[in-house]
């Protein structure tokens, strides 16, 4: 424990140093400037470009503002200056000030609607220089609505397109966390159309957020206007324009249609209220593609997967005063899908059909009090319900290597209605802006009625023992899937970002997390972070840090330890079984011994402390590039083991005769990840607009996840091994090139190394019902796949319906999208298993070549 305490307190001890060699000079007398900077509206405008210029026209000093609208320009002389404030959509304000020998009153910028001007302009996030602010690290991945709208964006998906900007060892248990303008939620809510900005490792130290900044996609939606606007998209694509798949004998027909927009103005005459009104639909019809082995040979079939999913979303915005605004939305999900999770070795039998339906009320209050204060609350009150069934209800069958057949054994329902809220109150004074808050992410109740593999499950090592139908387990689960249960997780923090001279930042921050059913309440995380520029010209900045980052288990595992329990609903597994075994309808397996699962005794929330440092330095005049090294260390990370497993030599008899496996979660693994990304953002030159990060990295582990489990459940010495997400080398790219004439390519790129895979016996020496036995001295993760690449372009053209005054009005943009351009085979789905006919080859592939024909109007 103190050796990673001493990892994590290195940048604590260069801040200190820097701190005391800054203030070793007596400063002259020099003031603050706050402010806020509002829209036509009276909503915050984030993201604003505050420039504070000489009267000469000298640029001194810049800064953006937060996703409050508010900006500060510490230590400013006496003298006359000018503050210009820039954001897209806006015309530029420039207000005039003298500073004299006395603080100087918070300000209030209220911008003016420009016209719509569809020139090329990098987004605001990406013309700021480099600044020694908190939040404007310029290792951040962050693209702007301007941007996205010239990139090749797969399906209008721009979560999908910044995730690979993440990093797979920070996002924890609960996948990647989404927040939307602040609040963590579940999906979206919004239209593609409606996001203003994505951003990734925007201030990563943050105690505001639970997990390191590259675990996190932020999105900050668009703020209703004074004036009606609006933009339609329509997307097309049909498997006629696309490239077939390799697993496919033909290529077989597909379409995808996809319908989506925003709408904003004013309510009928007003003046202080405004709407906001977003949706898409999505209508797939696409195949999936199987490859696997059965008796009668190779099997090589498409099945036909179609999805619906229609979302909407409308917001009403009421400005009740200058220093108050709320907005109420309300957003709902419906999809349905039919025949999915078939392919690679899935047979079309073994295919579910999907439901959900969503629907959230969202509270969003921003008032200031005083010109020192803001209060931002947030509040969501949300219905969910999920459901899945076989398409066949006969038992399933699974022949490692080879197949699965039979029915699916996945008929769940779960509902959920739940609340999660905000309240963050800010306080600036002087060189510090405090923030302090209270988070519930979730608080929900939640159903399950779990009926998954009342049929029973058959297992088979290879194709010949299913031949002579000796399956080495056989795993069935009866009685009462049906729990109600509460989850209730809590968060708070206190952050301090202190501007100790104008080229030294520093931010402190403490922020505390609790969950129930791990009763664990020792889990205070604290944060700190420095910027230090360097020279008058400050063209270079030294930014480092040092955090404790908490996990927690999500919803999920709880409800299971509450279903398998032992009572309420029975889980069996037999190994060796005779074929066939009774099912429910025949006959009942109350003498077998029942599965159940449990937490460790001991277990607590698992945390990592990650660190870092790096430079950033202004090479153009709206370019940047960022250099920065990190890393990090899981410790008591969560993994599972039956902890009843039978004993050797022989391994054929449990310790506790009277219960079969019990699974038990703990928190006694471990990570180990070093990484440098070398990041570029801007203009590249007077044609070229975007993001290039270039990572190399190695990630250790022995756990790949809460519900895995290893090999030898009591011999855990050959886990420890490249994590399962680990790729040494990722190269991203995020381009837009603008020649002129209202024409625009995009270009989007991904390179990567490999991932691995384990060497497996595809046999139960242990006789446990798992297949994940390696041969002797074989490690996990042992073998790797091959790298990845992906080179996608988009061919853009504006349309102006009014020729005479071509910077407003109607604007149509047609865009042809080609995705995999190259047609690249990028191979998925290795096979590891030594008794597979297919060991060490692919079954599946990623999608091959795809056009995209995108139709937009705007206005």
């Amino acid at each position: 424990m103190i050796k990673h305490w001493l990892y994590a307190l290195t940048p604590v001890v260069v801040t200190v140093i820097l701190v005391s060699s800054a203030l070793a000079q007596n400063p002259a007398y020099v003031v603050t400037i706050e402010g806020t900077v509002l829209d036509p509206s009276g909503a915050s405008a984030p993201d604003s470009i505050v420039t504070l210029k000489l009267g000469s026209g000298r640029v001194l000093s810049h800064t953006r503002t937060d996703k409050w609208g508010r900006f500060s320009l510490a230590a400013v002389p006496p003298g006359t200056y000018s503050i210009e404030v820039q954001h897209k959509g806006f015309t530029t304000s420039t207000t005039a000030l003298t500073v004299a020998r006395a603080p100087i009153a918070p300000m209030t910028i209220t911008l003016a609607l420009a016209v719509i001007n569809t020139d090329v302009s990098v987004a605001a996030g990406d013309t700021v220089k480099v600044s020694t602010d908190m939040a404007e690290n310029r290792d951040a991945a962050a693209i702007s609505q301007n941007l996205f709208e010239k990139l090749p964006v797969f399906d209008q998906d721009y979560i999908a397109t910044m995730s690979m900007f993440l990093d797979a060892g920070a996002i924890g248990a609960g996948g990647t966390q989404l927040i939307v303008d602040g609040m963590v939620v579940n999906s979206l809510g919004v239209s593609a159309s409606a996001i203003q900005e994505v951003r990734i490792n925007q201030n990563p130290y943050s105690a505001e957020y639970m997990r390191p900044g590259k675990g996190i996609i932020e999105v900050i939606t668009k703020s209703a206007t004074s004036a009606y606007h609006g933009t339609f998209n329509f997307l097309f694509r049909d498997s006629r324009l696309n490239a077939r798949d390799p697993f496919a004998l033909v290529r077989a027909p597909e379409q995808r249609r996809i319908f989506e927009g925003v709408l904003t103005g004013p309510v009928g005459n007003s003046k202080t209220t405004s709407f906001l009104l977003s949706g898409t639909r999505q209508e797939e019809d696409l195949q999936s593609f199987v490859f696997a082995e059965s008796l009668s040979g190779i099997v090589q079939e498409a099945i036909s997967s179609p999805t619906r999913n229609t979302q909407l979303s409308p917001r009403l915005i009421h400005q009740f005063g200058k220093s108050h605004t709320a907005f109420l939305q309300y957003n709902e999900i419906d999809y349905h899908g039919s025949n999915q999770g078939v392919g690679g070795l899935v047979l079309p039998e073994a295919a579910t059909n999907s439901d959900q339906y969503e629907h959230d009320l969202i509270l969003n209050d921003r008032w200031t009090p005083s010109p020192r204060w803001l209060s931002q609350f947030q509040i969501l009150l949300g219905r969910e319900v999920h459901s899945t069934s076989s398409v066949s209800s006969a038992p399933k069958i699974v022949v490692n290597g080879a197949f699965t057949g039979g029915g699916s054994q996945s008929d769940v329902l779960t509902t959920e209605s739940h609340a999660q809220l905000n309240e963050i109150l800010s306080w600036s004074s002087g060189k510090h802006l405090i923030k302090f808050g209270l988070n519930v992410p979730d608080w929900s109740y939640r159903g399950i009625d779990n009926r998954k593999n009342f049929g029973g499950t058959f297992y088979f090592s290879t194709l010949q023992s299913y031949e002579a139908q000796d399956p080495y387990a056989f795993s069935q689960q009866q009685g009462s899937g049906h729990v109600r249960f509460l989850q209730k997780e809590l968060g708070g923090f206190v952050q301090d970002e202190y501007k100790v001279r104008p080229n030294l930042s520093l931010s402190l921050g403490l922020r505390y997390n609790w969950q129930n059913y791990l009763h664990d309440n020792r889990d205070f995380a604290p944060r700190v972070a420095f910027a230090y520029g360097l020279g008058k010209s400050r063209k270079t900045v030294i930014r480092g840090g040092a955090g404790m980052f908490y996990d927690r288990t999500g919803a999920g595992p709880m409800g299971d330890l509450l279903l398998y329990n032992g009572q309420r609903l029975r889980s069996y597994l037999i190994t060796n079984p005779s074929y066939p075994i009774p099912i429910p309808e025949t006959g009942s397996l109350d003498a077998q011994p029942i599965n159940v699962e449990r937490l460790d005794p001991t277990v607590r929330e698992p945390y990592t402390i990650q660190y870092s440092l790096g430079v950033e330095r202004q090479i153009a005049t709206k370019t940047t590039v960022a250099i920065t090294y990190s890393g990090s260390r899981g410790i008591d990370l969560f993994r599972s083991r039956d902890i009843n497993a039978p004993v050797g030599p022989d391994y054929l008899a449990r310790p506790n005769s009277t219960l079969g496996a019990i699974y038990q979660i703990e928190s006694s693994g471990r990570q180990a990840a070093n990484t440098l990304d070398i990041t570029l953002r801007g203009e590249m030159t007077h044609f070229f607009t975007g993001l290039i990060q270039y990572t190399l990295s190695r990630t250790d582990n022995n756990t790949g996840g809460l519900s895995w489990l290893p090999a030898n459940q009591y011999d855990l010495s050959g886990e420890w091994s490249r994590a399962d997400f680990d790729q040494r080398q990722r190269l991203n790219l995020l381009e837009s090139f603008s020649p002129g004439m209202r024409f625009n390519l995009g270009v989007a790129l991904t390179v990567a190394s490999g991932k691995p895979y384990s060497m497996t016996t595809g046999q139960d020496p242990y006789h446990t019902g798992l297949s994940n036995a390696r041969p002797p001295g074989i490690p996990r993760n042992s073998l790797e796949g091959p790298g990845f690449t992906g080179l996608d372009l988009r061919c853009s053209r504006d349309f102006f319906w009014n020729r005479s005054k071509k910077e407003k009005g109607l604007v149509t943009t047609l865009a042809l999208d080609a995705f995999n351009v190259l047609n690249h085979v990028n191979y998925a789905a290795f096979m590891g298993d030594l008794s597979s006919p297919f060991f060490g080859r692919a079954v599946s592939a990623l999608p091959t070549r795809r056009i995209q024909l995108t139709v937009r109007f705007g206005f």
